[in-house]
């Protein structure tokens, strides 16, 4: 359940601060940051069917169409349901017609000021880390499921629909699926699953919702390893762990010594160095880094010029990539902790050190490995991928750790 004290003490703060009696959130992900429910009919909209609003009292507006359905089976009991024939005007207008005049929201509503909503979303609170964790389990455990069972003969198509089904049976959506075999992995960073093969090696990306959180992840199976991967695949949990590590101080307000709170900026710079102290330099070119995640896939996307603060505690989805390797998670970063929330402890993982920069904190993580399935399908003997390396998996050439169980 939602906490509905921490939510409206900090909309209360919000509204003193802009002078304002009341806020309106008919986006997806915000509405269900506010209420803990879905307003969502229409995948495609951009709006919802109901607008959630905060004035020193809960609200929320909808038509006659959804009210009894909202107010049964999506809306904890203090929000008050108003409701508007479906056929007279806009939800924007409804709200309008039952909102103190000076309002913000974050859909179009005549006379309203615009919010911010992904601002007032972070960091997160203890009862959204807790069914942060619960997704993450869930996420994980249905992705390494479907690995598990894959041949190399498999469509990718075939496993993308494999994999929303598993996340579908556990109540959990999935606006991102990416398949990619071995041909196209390695020649595209978003690898949209077609009919292609799997071939030697796949990677099998994910984004899950649920309750308006999301989580993202990223797993390998290896079948003929390439000769390159594995140190690649390395090189990428470094950068993961190098981001994660600057992210814990950038929130602690210890990244830079400039004024002011570190910023997804400050983190960006450190990334760009980590791709170039395990010798991939520029690689952060080809692809987002991500960034921080929780009621949106990211809440935002880090960029050389990103001036979003880093907060915590709150969920971070770093991916690096590095050509036909990636790594990813999502974690939970405290000032005192960084907790990988999509993990299952089922999956091998390597112990992965963050690079030496100046003002980024020593930190080791287990990383997930790439896993060999000897002939493909579930019973096989995974373990981590072997391969020589092509660049240097660290600063000293060493290789990195056996496989271990996270």
């Amino acid at each position: 359940m939602v906490d509905l004290s921490a939510r409206a003490e900090r909309l209360d703060a919000y509204l003193d601060d802009r002078d304002l009696d009341a806020v309106w959130f008919a986006r997806p992900n915000a509405f269900a940051w506010l209420t803990g429910g879905s307003n969502v009919v229409d995948g495609d909209a951009d709006v919802g069917v109901a607008a959630a609003g905060y004035d020193g009292s809960f609200r929320v507006v909808t038509d006659n169409i959804e009210a009894d359905r909202l107010r049964d089976e999506e809306l904890p009991d203090a929000f008050a349901v108003e409701e508007h024939p479906w056929h007279e005007g806009s939800l924007g207008e409804a709200v309008a017609a039952r909102s103190p005049d000076a309002a913000a929201a974050d859909f179009d509503v005549p006379g309203f000021d615009a919010v911010d909503a992904g601002r007032l979303r972070q960091p997160l609170t203890e009862g959204d880390a807790e069914r942060y964790r619960e997704l993450g389990r869930e996420a994980a455990a249905a992705l390494e499921t479907v690995c598990r069972q894959l041949e190399p003969t498999d469509p990718e198509y075939e496993v993308a629909a494999g994999l929303e089904i598993a996340l579908a049976s556990r109540g959990v959506n999935t606006p991102v699926v990416l398949v990619g075999g071995s041909a196209r992995a390695r020649s595209y960073r978003h690898y949209t699953p077609t009919d292609a093969e799997l071939g030697d090696y796949a990677l099998v990306s994910v984004t899950a919702e649920r309750n308006g959180l999301y989580a993202s992840l990223t797993r390998c199976v290896v079948f003929d390893a390439p000769d390159w991967l594995k140190g690649r695949h390395y090189a990428a949990s470094r950068v993961e762990v190098t981001a994660l590590a600057a992210t814990q101080a950038a929130a602690r307000g210890e990244l830079t010594d400039g004024p002011g709170p570190d910023t997804a900026g400050d983190v960006f710079g450190v990334v760009q160095d980590a791709y170039e102290a395990v010798g991939f330099d520029g690689e952060w070119r080809h692809h987002h880094q991500g960034g921080a995640a929780g009621f949106a896939g990211r809440e935002w996307i880090a960029t050389p010029e990103a001036d979003d603060p880093v907060t915590a505690p709150m969920g971070y989805a770093w991916n690096p990539t590095v050509q036909g390797a990636k790594s990813e998670d999502t974690h939970l970063v405290t000032d005192d902790r960084v907790e990988n929330l999509t993990k299952t402890g089922q999956w091998p993982t390597i112990a992965v050190d963050a690079v030496d920069l100046d003002g980024v904190p020593d930190l080791t993580l287990e990383r997930h490995a790439p896993v060999v399935l000897s002939g493909g399908g579930e019973g096989d003997d995974a373990d981590e991928a072997s391969g020589d390396d092509t660049g240097p998996a660290s600063e000293d050439g060493t290789e990195p750790a056996s496989g271990t169980e996270e």
